[in-house]
């Protein structure tokens, strides 16, 4: 596992545990996570998910810390989940807005989303055609466009994406790929992408390595 010099970091890990039932993840998991694109990879059934899931205080943590921009999770939960981008690409919670809709709803919950960037993401991620049907006629690769173009105009501290790349047509990963290497390393939003191996062409500014 490679992290950065701790001073560098939005989020700080420290000695987090988790297991299921008969399933032990994550023992004394420690990780700083900076500014950029982390990678958490890791073989079928090595917690990627609820690792994302986790980290973005959205199951129970029990026996760890965690801190996003100088914010525990365990301390002030709500400050600390206000500045997180997630949704699990198979949810079915938004299937019945449009994009548009989506975005409006999107733009309600985070104070830093910039509208005016939706233009050139929809475009980029071929979603024109695809504004006036409902989440649920679009392909799966097409919702998963949808979530990628809100996190990307959402302006979020920390922003979970679980991989990513999954039910992309070829000009849409160049697209996210150019996307992530255009944010700051140096800025204030950290991009963790949870994938099974690296993704080509992505700068990463840190892993964490689940095993295989």
């Amino acid at each position: 596992m490679s992290t950065p010099q701790p001073d560098a970091a939005l989020l700080h890990v420290s000695r987090l545990n988790f297991a299921y039932p008969g399933l032990e993840l994550f023992k004394d998991l420690s990780a700083s996570v900076p500014p950029g694109v982390t990678l958490v990879r890791g073989g079928d059934g090595r917690g990627k998910t609820t690792l994302l899931q986790l980290l973005g205080g959205l199951m129970p943590v029990r026996d760890g810390v965690l801190e996003l921009d100088g914010i525990r999770l365990d301390e002030d939960s709500e400050a600390y989940r206000r500045r997180v981008f997630y949704v699990d690409p198979r949810t079915e919670a938004y299937d019945q807005l449009s994009p548009p809709e989506f975005f409006r709803a999107m733009r309600e919950r985070f104070h830093g989303f910039d509208q005016a960037r939706l233009p050139a993401l929809t475009e980029g991620l071929s979603l024109t055609p695809h504004l006036e049907k409902k989440l649920f006629m679009l392909s799966t690769g097409s919702k998963r466009k949808v979530y990628l173009a809100a996190a990307f105009a959402a302006g979020a501290t920390l922003n979970l994406l679980d991989d990513p790349f999954a039910g992309l047509d070829r000009a849409s990963i160049n697209f996210v790929t150019a996307t992530l290497n255009a944010q700051p390393q140096n800025g204030r939003q950290a991009w963790v992408a949870a994938m099974y191996e690296a993704p080509p062409g992505v700068a990463l500014a840190a892993t964490i390595d689940l095993g295989d």
